[in-house]
């Protein structure tokens, strides 16, 4: 069956939008983005191409019989990097199915033209005016199909926002996830990505329903009024003391809280140092200075789209690693970027790393910390 479009090519336009002369290039290029409205493939697209480079001038006129090429076969095969001449007459068969293009056969089917002076008095062959007469269906055909790859494309983008959404609640949905996976892998219509994000929606609702904690209510006690229970109110403010008013000492720290304080601070400052002077190519992008994981966590998700990695990855890797681990697995990768041929596949390929608990930063930075010896991350 036709579609809309190729049942409409070839009549006359009520509205007079299809007189006048067009760009070929840019009827070329509205015609690749409707090329599947009009069932057209690439190769037919260069064929078409090809008969355009015959055709002296840029601006095609209207007028019927007014834009004639006659090249020879031999001469488009060549145009075409030797395609078979069984496969060119195919593709041109399909341009003059369709309209794009009419032929204009002489007596014994040969393309050639009769000149009288400078002027081309009669020509027989292959005449591209019925591309510039329907150039408003053919841009208008164009602009749909921009509209749609667009909408696809923000369905596409939902889609891998509320599968990441969905397995950083639990990991009880494996068979939606994993179904929402193969989907995006493919080339799904509108309505599969439209039922796909409807059913992740009503799960993570669902999901989000049964965990949402329950409001209770602490049981009041009256305190006592003793001194020597330690019930008294205490005042978190910061407050000066007045001349009149004595120093309360402080409150000494337990040897355990002291121990998880100092080891807190040693993860967060050493650690984070060790992976600055292993990635010193990020205080280019950060020049004021990463001061805290905060920092390194924004700046991994500015890098990331700079670097070709996409957003739904960068979240895959925080849930899979952990925001730390991921912010310093891209500024490792940002170290050696020219090394890895594509900085989104090796990410992903981490974080499956990760989930199966074979993942450490460790010898990526002791590789970049020692790359004076000739270690390097391989893509």
């Amino acid at each position: 069956m036709e579609k809309a479009s190729q049942i409409a090519f070839g009549r006359q336009d009520p509205c007079g939008r299809l007189t006048g002369d067009h760009d070929k290039w840019d009827l070329l290029a509205a015609l690749t983005h409707a090329a599947a409205e009009f069932d057209l493939s690439h190769r037919t697209l260069g064929v078409l191409k090809a008969l355009l480079t015959f055709f002296p001038e840029r601006a095609l006129p209207a007028e019927p019989d007014s834009a004639i090429v006659f090249p020879s076969n031999r001469k488009l095969m060549e145009r075409l990097n030797g395609m078979p001449e069984s496969t060119l007459r195919r593709h041109l068969a399909a341009l003059t199915r369709i309209g794009i293009v009419s032929r204009k056969n002489s007596p014994n089917r040969k393309r050639y033209a009769r000149r009288s002076g400078d002027d081309t008095a009669l020509a027989f062959g292959f005449d591209l005016s019925p591309l510039a007469r329907h150039a408003g269906q053919i841009f208008d055909a164009a602009l749909e199909a921009k509209a749609r790859a667009g909408h696809l494309a923000v369905l596409r983008d939902q889609v891998a926002v509320l599968r990441q959404q969905l397995s950083e609640l639990s990991d009880g949905a494996a068979e939606l996830l994993e179904a929402a996976r193969k989907l995006l892998r493919r080339k799904p219509c509108e309505t599969e990505l439209a039922r796909m994000a409807e059913t992740l929606r009503e799960e993570i609702a669902s999901r989000t329903a049964d965990q949402a904690p329950q409001p209770s209510r602490l049981p009041s006690r009256e305190m006592s009024g003793s001194t020597s229970q330690n019930e008294r109110h205490i005042q978190h403010s910061l407050k000066k003391d007045s001349d009149s008013e004595a120093a309360q000492p402080a409150a000494p720290c337990s040897p355990s809280d002291r121990a998880d304080a100092t080891r807190e601070e040693a993860e967060n400052g050493n650690g984070l140092s060790t992976v600055l002077r292993a990635c010193p190519e990020v205080q280019s992008y950060y020049p004021g200075g990463l001061r805290s994981w905060q920092d390194a966590d924004l700046i991994a998700e500015k890098l990331s789209p700079m670097m070709g990695i996409a957003m739904p990855v960068l979240s895959d890797a925080r849930a899979a690693m952990g925001r730390r681990d991921a912010a310093t697995a891209v500024m490792c990768i940002l170290e050696k970027l020219g090394t890895i041929r594509s900085p989104g596949a090796y990410l992903r390929r981490l974080a499956q790393k990760a989930r199966a608990g074979q993942f450490s930063t460790k010898p990526m930075l002791d590789a970049l910390l020692q790359r004076g010896a000739g270690a390097e991350i391989v893509s």
